[in-house]
């Protein structure tokens, strides 16, 4: 009797060690599962804000091709002449300072 109230104990301990090798895997996979897709979101993030910054530097570029052209002195000339009604002096208007 006493030799099956070991092997009961004993039965007891190696299905508790197995539980808890059991559990401790589960746990282990799921931090892994939790990992991987920590790892593939961050991707996504990366790849969405690269996009985004390719799209920024493209509008940065188009910018500064506008802000050339609204420097133009020929755009400039154009506007003063028509919408200002500035014209350029002749030689008659200009005074020279020595």
């Amino acid at each position: 009797m006493a030799e099956n109230v070991r092997k009961g104990t004993r039965a007891r301990q190696q299905t508790g060690i197995w539980l808890i090798l059991m559990l401790f895997f589960i746990v282990e996979l799921f931090f892994y599962t939790w990992c991987r897709v920590q790892c593939i979101r961050t991707g996504y993030e990366i790849s969405r804000e690269a996009g985004r910054h390719q799209n920024l530097i493209t509008l940065q570029n188009n910018l500064r091709i506008e802000l050339a052209r609204l420097r133009s002195p020929e755009r400039i000339a154009k506007i003063a002449e028509q919408k200002l009604g500035l014209v350029m002096p002749t030689s008659e208007q200009m005074i020279i300072i020595p």
